[in-house]
């Protein structure tokens, strides 16, 4: 299946962070849609997640609090444009749940878990309205800080592959 979302890429608006991870498809969706398994990996240390509320539908709300190591707190409030379970979510902050529009927005969001032969295929695109917020995104670390919450998600969800071959 062709995903829209990865196929009308914009260089000059969006970001894409794309790697093969030695974990399944069915944990790193778990890892994106479980609450009590998104806060352990979501926001790059020593930043943490704080809190997290999913409702996995479109329209459904796709809130996180992030914590800085000072203490600061974010809290970011958006939806679900789609979810295919197993394979692909597109949240955004440009709609709160029931997509009612927000005052501002920065980004879109599309994650796509493909199975690969060595784990999953992981693709997750950052899109932007303009290329300043893009430019601000990049400065802000996407690359880095998108890279190393995947490197935990991955860390983490092999614990959980660890217990359940412990049950």
């Amino acid at each position: 299946m062709t995903d829209v979302m990865t196929s009308n890429f914009d260089t000059s608006l969006d970001l894409k962070l794309e790697r093969i991870v030695a974990v399944s498809p069915d944990l790193v969706w778990r890892a994106w849609t479980e609450p009590e398994h998104l806060v352990h990996w979501f926001t790059p240390a020593p930043w943490r997640t704080t809190a997290c509320e999913i409702d996995l539908r479109p329209g459904g709300i796709f809130r996180t609090v992030m914590q800085s190591p000072d203490g600061e707190e974010v809290d970011n409030t958006g939806c679900y444009l789609l979810v295919e379970p197993g394979r692909q979510l597109v949240f955004t902050d440009a709609l709160l749940p029931g997509f009612r529009p927000t005052e501002s927005s920065f980004m879109t969001a599309s994650i796509v878990i493909e199975a690969h032969s060595d784990g999953s295929k992981y693709t997750a695109i950052a899109r932007h309205k303009s290329e300043a917020d893009r430019q601000s995104h990049v400065d802000m670390g996407f690359h880095d800080g998108w890279s190393k919450a995947l490197d935990q998600l991955v860390a983490y969800v092999r614990t959980l592959r660890s217990e359940s071959t412990r049950a």
